[in-house]
């Protein structure tokens, strides 16, 4: 594997079209041919087919049908990894699925643990078991979407053989307007006390239910600080994490060393 100093990540932080996976993949097709060459890895929003809807009968697809050729399709043309989360049905389930894909076709998943009961997306989803930690060019990245934000033990970033178990940990997000303050204060303190960069992605506009979203999508560094904020407006943006800043920040302020021994079942 080769580890690089730097990673380059592209946030895309958009509209979408009310539960139509035409009009996203082609309009979020050309977004992707607007990012510049040389980003290892793009984060879109969550449910980025269709919008944040309850619809799983009428709006989910097995895996590798059209959303995941396209993601390979695009990984491949454009040599970076792509994730975000869709609606995927798995032997009668179906999951919220944040979906990791490499240029080389390889995808990977991670299935949304926690679902949100407040819009009912517990009665119509099944919720995920495992957390994977997917490896970038030698980071180590834990996916997390939306809703998880609030739950801070399944995310710990615990000890494995030694080391944390990741660098980066980020959620893609159809979070409201209406609680963004929560999504606000949330995405440092998981930077904070993980010891690691954090990112959120959100989406923008008013979708089919009369729900406004208002973006808000940032990077934050392992020290809570914020080196990138998208504002309410559709945008693009192009950040860069920094190996050395991150590994010297830990030597000095070990804190992990002290953190507390448990499992999650």
């Amino acid at each position: 594997m080769i580890e690089s100093p730097q990673l380059n990540i592209a946030l895309v932080q958009t509209k979408l079209y009310w539960k139509d996976k035409v009009a996203n993949l082609a309009m979020l097709e050309e977004k992707m041919w607007e990012i510049d060459n040389g980003v290892d890895l793009i984060i879109l929003p969550e449910m980025f087919p269709t919008g944040f809807s309850m619809d799983a009968v009428e709006l989910a697809e097995p895996m590798n049908l059209n959303v995941c050729k396209w993601m390979r399709q695009m990984a491949s043309q454009k040599n970076v990894t792509i994730a975000g989360s869709a609606i995927i049905q798995v032997d009668g389930k179906y999951y919220n699925r944040l979906l990791w894909v490499s240029p080389d076709g390889m995808i990977q998943h991670y299935d949304k643990r926690h679902l949100f009961r407040m819009a009912d997306e517990d009665q119509f989803f099944s919720a995920g078991e495992r957390l994977p930690i997917f490896e970038l060019k030698g980071w180590k990245i834990c996916p997390q979407v939306c809703y998880d934000l609030r739950f801070p033990v399944w995310s710990r970033n615990r000890m494995i053989d030694g080391e944390l178990a990741y660098d980066l940990i980020f959620y893609v997000a159809s979070w409201p307007a209406a609680r963004v303050s929560a999504w606000d204060a949330l995405l440092p303190a998981r930077a904070i006390e993980n010891l690691a960069y954090s990112i959120g992605v959100n989406r923008v506009a008013e979708d089919g239910n009369g729900i406004m979203y208002n973006g808000h999508s940032a990077t934050y560094d392992f020290k809570g600080n914020s080196f990138e904020f998208l504002g309410e407006e559709e945008k693009i943006s192009i950040i860069t994490l920094d190996r050395e800043a991150l590994d010297s920040y830990r030597e000095k302020f070990p804190a992990w060393m002290d953190s507390d021994n448990f499992s999650v079942q």
